[in-house]
């Protein structure tokens, strides 16, 4: 069955998304065959395994928590079942842990493991129905268990043997005489003749005898041939199971047998039903007993509840308290770590000297540069001076020019 299923999920067919319901189905069975419900179930008080519980799909409802321990709990078990020691989960163990012990195991028995161990992590899918598989395998293989092909037992029809005379004919026999060959058929009697002849009988005038017919056959031959030809004129009907008649005597025979057994059952569930009424009684007066010796237990408890609900409330409300406060410190711790970044950056910046050279450098160059501006403002002032004394001896030229006296007209002017 497991190799069917392994051979299904290689081919990677249609079914291969279905393939882990078939696995899950057939894990059941192996658990099942070894006994686990006494041997897990009970010891842990757990409630049994659904039919498709490990499978992983939408339509499922699913507990990861819930069943990653059951996987665990059952991977153990078939462990040990198997021959190997294994010590047993807890609730609380660390995960990564447990499953990779897990495939340990599982590689030791010589089965290849090529997945990731996550996949075992959410409790249920197709790799964690292998794993229980080929764990259940290993351990039914210790017990000796093996799966074997069922026998199915050959039926056998037995055939209605209907006795009949000789003597008698049957309607079969009836439907066969009718189709019959044609050689045949000057043996038997013309119908279209005999209407013909009694209509041409009708037709003429009746006439009647003389005398009194008297029969000239012997009365012993007469006598044989009645013997000869009366077994062959009864007619016997074979019975017909869609027949109506039939079911309503079957019916009548199933009343009357209905009315004879349960004559004979009504005294026995008489008989069951009183026992059962004073066992009743009897578990009806043993629980008030009981009730009344427990009652100052019950009282107790019950008083235990309640304190249990009021310790139960004011941890919540503490621990309300206390998750506020951390928030609160978490705050805090960040407002801090921030006041002594900024105090590293400004004790980093105040001891260090690297600003000061630089201020220095600048006012080297800015000193280097006023210089060569100066340098820059004398030439030009002495370029301007140049332009203008250029400019004014120009002028004054000009001037110079323009005064000089003209000469004296002659009188032949």
């Amino acid at each position: 069955m497991a190799d069917d299923g392994r051979r299904g999920e290689e081919d990677g067919g249609p079914g291969a998304a279905h393939h882990a319901f078939v696995v899950m189905e057939v894990l059941l069975e192996k658990l099942k065959v070894l006994n686990y419900e006494e041997e897990v179930l009970m010891k842990h008080n757990m409630k049994n395994l659904s039919r498709h519980y490990f499978v992983s799909s939408p339509y499922l409802a699913s507990n990861p928590g819930e069943q990653f321990f059951m996987f665990t709990v059952i991977a153990a078990w078939l462990i040990n079942e198997a021959g190997r020691p294994f010590t047993e989960p807890q609730e609380y163990d660390e995960p990564n842990a447990t499953v990779s012990n897990i495939l340990a195991e599982l590689r030791a028995f010589g089965v290849k493991v090529d997945f990731p161990p996550s996949k075992l992590k959410s409790g249920s899918g197709e790799h964690v129905c292998l794993v229980l598989d080929r764990l259940a395998e290993e351990a039914l293989r210790r017990k000796g268990f093996s799966f074997r092909r069922p026998n199915y037992p050959t039926e056998t029809t037995e055939e209605e043997s209907v006795m009949e005379d000789d003597a008698e004919l049957t309607l079969s026999k009836v439907e066969e005489e009718m189709i019959e060959p044609d050689d045949e058929e000057e043996n038997v009697m013309d119908l279209e003749a005999l209407k013909l002849r009694t209509t041409h009988t009708e037709a003429e005038p009746s006439s009647k005898p003389d005398d009194i017919l008297e029969s000239t056959v012997d009365a012993s031959e007469w006598n044989l041939e009645v013997e000869r030809v009366l077994p062959q004129l009864k007619v016997t009907i074979r019975t017909d199971n869609k027949d109506w008649r039939i079911h309503v005597d079957q019916m009548h025979q199933h009343r009357d047998g209905i009315k004879s057994s349960l004559k004979e059952a009504k005294s026995y569930l008489d008989k069951l039903q009183e026992d059962i009424g004073k066992t009743l009684e009897k578990v009806s007066s043993r629980e008030k007993y009981i009730n009344n010796q427990l009652e100052h237990l019950i009282q107790e408890y019950r008083s235990a509840q309640a304190k249990l609900s009021e310790s139960k409330e004011r941890y919540q409300q503490a621990s309300g308290g206390v998750t506020e406060r951390t928030r609160v410190l978490a705050e805090i711790s960040e407002e801090l770590e921030k006041v002594k970044q900024e105090m590293e950056e400004k004790g980093s910046s105040m001891s260090d000297g690297a600003p000061v050279v630089k201020i220095k450098q600048s006012l080297n160059k800015l000193k280097q540069e006023i210089l060569q501006m100066d340098v820059r403002i004398g030439v030009v002032e002495h370029t301007l001076l140049q332009a203008k004394l250029k400019e004014k001896s120009n002028m004054t030229r000009d001037m110079h020019a323009t005064n000089i006296p003209e000469p004296a007209a002659g009188p032949f002017s």
